[in-house]
């Protein structure tokens, strides 16, 4: 059984306050990036932590470093499945099975798909697991179609424009935005097969490499 704080050491004590603290401000940012985007003030995270922006600062030195800290799970999760996906025998399967889990992944937490299509060049390991979550799903994309089950004109920056319309149908309750989502994901895998397939309008100028984030 932990030593209560009264009972500790200072220096033990102090470890135990700063540890609280943290785990305050991750969940804090994590409830904030979510609703109001990534772009939210630093003040207004260590507000709804209960703690000073000093605090904040002197835990997480730039808003670069709590982003990261806070989607490291999430993104890491993301890579899995792509990497789920490439081991799949099927590639149609791994394909539509990566595209299903990265769309529940957004409903159940919106405010990771900016910071995944967002660069945070100073945090080498989670710009590392994003590029090689891309390399993997454009692997993904490449075996759907040599398979003949995708249509030859998907190209993976596509995906941005699944996860726009994705977010879009992500409102209201999580149930309605998780039944939402599921089922436009249900139509778009539809229109991703390669049988039938008709041309489509030009591409617009997106990608999936992404801009830098907010300091």
């Amino acid at each position: 059984m932990p030593a209560h704080p009264s009972h500790m050491e200072p220096a033990e004590a102090l470890r135990a306050d700063a540890r609280h603290n943290r785990t305050r401000i991750l969940d804090a940012a994590r409830e904030a990036f979510a609703t109001r985007g990534l772009d939210v003030p630093m003040a207004a995270i260590a507000r709804r932590a209960g703690v000073g922006v000093a605090t904040l600062y002197r835990r997480f030195p730039s808003r670069e470093s709590l982003i990261t800290e806070v989607f490291e799970d999430e993104l890491t999760a993301c890579a899995s499945v792509v990497d789920e996906a490439l081991a799949d025998p099927d590639p149609w399967r791994g394909f539509c099975a990566a595209i299903e889990k990265v769309c529940a992944m957004q409903v159940a937490d919106r405010g990771f798909t900016e910071a995944f299509l967002t660069a945070f060049p100073g945090a080498v390991d989670y710009e590392r697991t994003r590029a090689r979550a891309e390399r993997g799903f454009a692997e993904v994309v490449r075996r759907a179609k040599a398979a003949g089950r995708l249509r030859a004109d998907f190209e993976p920056a596509d995906l941005m424009l699944l996860l726009k319309a994705n977010c879009g149908v992500a409102t209201g309750t999580d149930e309605e935005a998780a039944m939402g989502s599921r089922r436009l994901v249900a139509y778009l895998l539809q229109a991703f097969r390669a049988e039938h397939a008709g041309p489509l309008p030009p591409a617009p100028p997106l990608t999936l490499s992404p801009p830098q984030a907010v300091r």
